[in-house]
């Protein structure tokens, strides 16, 4: 935590220094502008004088006015010289501090998201090699019937299988990003897909009621694997923060031209300015040392590249009464209803 705020302290000084010299910058270009410009109209003064000493503009009123018209075409052009090369110095030090300034909130909001990913990722490592060390601890040092040794056994398999997870999700996260991963596509029957899906994570989830709505016989192109993860993530993420024993609902259904697929919980709900930025990639709402919900911040990501790579679009809803809504937009000019 210490560490935390030390490079959060960082990168507020890094910024009152930019935003100093930058303000500094501008000041000193306003300044140089502006005794330039008095500079300007102290040499006019001092050449109108210079031709009133010269010239008589009532004996030689046409030359007087000639030169008078100089003076004032010299003025105009010097003015426009200040004003024009101050104009465009300005902008070039806008556009550049802009682009700098982009540059330098990108690294400091990369750094933060390496720094959650890496705190959750290690609490996510952590949790089941503990477990499963202490499971083969307890099997190695006891004698135990041969029930408590497979149940030992299964926990340990268990929690491989949640490594196994993390570590696919990790490459999986890096190759969509990349664009490196192709779709395997196929006619599915999407609806008998999600019921099938839905009844085995019932049977893995007990802390929860899930409750499928699906509307039958509803064939999309798509991979199937893909689309079990898409659902997994889902159910999983309400799990995580809807409480113990309240109802996550599935609903798949066509709505006019448009397929529509939620995933509903009873939770907290999230808030309006956190909607967009819970797909984004290691991001998790809240602070990574006194969170209590498990996760390494990819589940939503991989949702929403998924379903993009898919056609669809992904978007969080207010649930009635209380929670979030997770909603898939699907054309259906991509999807085929049997």
């Amino acid at each position: 935590m210490r560490r935390f705020l030390h490079k959060l302290q960082d990168q507020k000084v890094t910024s009152f220094i930019y935003l100093f010299v930058l303000a500094y910058t501008i000041l000193a270009l306003v300044w140089w502008g502006v005794l330039l410009y008095l500079q300007g109209r102290q040499i006019t003064g001092f050449e109108r004088r210079n031709l009133e000493l010269r010239i008589d503009n009532v004996a030689h009123p046409v030359e007087y006015q000639m030169e008078l018209e100089r003076i004032e075409k010299d003025e105009r052009m010097r003015t426009f010289k200040f004003f024009g090369e101050g104009g465009t110095f300005l902008g070039i030090i806008l556009v550049g501090a802009f682009f700098v300034y982009r540059s330098i909130w990108k690294h400091m909001k990369l750094t933060r998201q390496q720094q959650n990913f890496m705190m959750a990722v290690t609490h996510e490592l952590k949790s089941p090699i503990a477990a499963a060390k202490l499971n083969l601890e307890t099997i190695r040092k006891h004698k135990l019937d041969e029930e408590k040794r497979l149940k030992l056994v299964e926990n340990t398999i268990k929690e491989t299988d949640r490594l196994d997870q993390l570590c696919n999700n990790i490459l999986l996260a890096s190759q969509l990003e990349a664009d490196r991963y192709k779709l395997f596509r196929e006619p599915l029957d999407f609806s008998a897909l999600l019921d099938s899906n839905i009844k085995e994570l019932q049977a893995r989830i007990t802390t929860h009621t899930i409750v499928a709505d699906i509307q039958p016989r509803i064939w999309v192109e798509g991979d199937k694997f893909m689309l079990q993860m898409v659902l997994s993530n889902l159910v999983e993420n309400a799990v995580k923060y809807a409480p113990r024993q309240t109802v996550i609902k599935v609903r798949l259904h066509e709505n006019g031209h448009v397929l529509k697929w939620q995933v509903a919980d009873q939770g907290p709900g999230i808030p309006l300015d956190e909607r967009k930025r819970v797909f984004l990639k290691f991001y998790r709402i809240g602070n990574e040392n006194t969170r209590k919900a498990k996760g390494s911040g990819l589940g939503l990501f991989l949702t929403q590249k998924i379903m993009e790579q898919h056609g669809a679009t992904i978007q969080v809803k207010d649930n009635t009464p209380s929670g979030a809504c997770f909603e898939i937009s699907w054309p259906l000019y991509s999807v085929q209803t049997a």
